[in-house]
């Protein structure tokens, strides 16, 4: 049986480091499992008038292949020593309408990951995602923590992971988050 991971990096910038992070996930996936990327680029911003007037297809789309995964793997960078707007925002979007959180959410494994240029990595976005993640019944996983600080030097210009001291310890963060499923 293939585990079946969504992941989604909460930086819309092209070249961002925790997009190159999500990418080298998705190479770095454990024998038996996959990693399928998917973005919060198309998402709007919450308006519960749209709402109304029907989900945005970019929100459905997340919302079903989270809902299909046999885990979830959040990649945040971190804002001002918290969450990124826009990553919060796309979560409580697929949180809408509220009956559909047991569906999405309910239970869900999900490791957090992520990657800034200061020197604390991304310790407080982390922490800052688990009021949320609680909220909606998701299953946090803690059997590892993955923060790369000074993202500067892991990551090309590109964006791509170039430290492999950081791969290696990808692979061994995604091993045991696979296990754990």
């Amino acid at each position: 049986m293939t585990v079946r991971l969504v992941g989604i990096s909460g930086s819309l910038r092209r070249h961002s480091y925790n997009a190159g992070l999500l990418r080298a996930a998705r190479a770095a996936m454990p024998e038996g499992a996959e990693l399928t990327i998917h973005s919060i680029a198309e998402v709007p911003l919450y308006n519960a008038d749209v709402e109304a007037d029907g989900m945005p297809l970019a929100v459905t789309t997340l919302k079903d292949a989270v809902a299909a995964a046999d885990g979830l793997l959040l990649v945040t960078p971190e804002y001002n020593n918290g969450v990124p707007g826009v990553f919060k925002n796309a979560i409580d979007w697929m949180s809408r309408p509220g009956s559909d959180i047991p569906r999405v959410f309910g239970g869900k494994p999900v490791a957090l990951i992520g990657a800034s240029p200061g020197g604390f990595g991304t310790i407080l976005a982390q922490n800052g995602w688990l009021p949320t993640l609680r909220t909606l019944g998701a299953s946090l996983w803690t059997g590892e923590k993955l923060m790369v600080s000074g993202a500067g030097a892991a990551f090309d210009a590109g964006g791509n992971l170039i430290d492999e001291a950081v791969r290696e310890r990808l692979a061994r963060f995604l091993a045991g988050f696979v296990g754990s499923i």
